[in-house]
């Protein structure tokens, strides 16, 4: 069974894989909405990002920024790759897709964007993790 740590940055990786998972699902219902959808693809690189600051042992706070975390994520050195900030948009599924609201749904194009970014954060976070030295190891 998975360690559910969350000091541990496999933990977060492992959450961000399913909500990459299930981003990445095309609607199985007519129920199933692409807003919740990428909400998914947010959490996916909000973990992902997250993943990478408890590796670096770098503290954040709550939140679903995606910009505010790769800034962090900055200030440890590593440097996002400019396809990884563009996920910076992600951040407004955050909470705008959890909820009604007096705007279009999300088409089906956006929520393919949306996942297509996030697959790319959290193979990126995958890839920084894999292949560095954690601090203090």
């Amino acid at each position: 069974m998975p360690s559910r740590d969350p000091s541990d940055p496999r933990e977060w990786l492992r959450r961000a894989r399913s909500n990459l998972a299930r981003a990445l699902m095309p609607p199985s219902s007519i129920d199933v909405l692409y807003d919740d959808l990428c909400f998914d693809a947010q959490q996916a690189a909000e973990k992902a990002l997250k993943a990478l600051l408890v590796w670096k042992q770098i503290d954040f706070p709550k939140t679903h920024s995606i910009g505010e975390l790769l800034d962090l994520v900055r200030d440890t050195g590593v440097v996002p790759p400019v396809e990884i900030t563009e996920a910076q948009g992600l951040t407004r599924h955050a909470v705008t897709g959890r909820y009604p609201r007096f705007s279009e749904d999300v088409s089906p194009e956006e929520w393919r964007q949306a996942a297509e970014l996030a697959e790319r954060v959290v193979r990126w976070a995958e890839s920084v993790i894999s292949g560095g030295v954690a601090p203090g190891k």
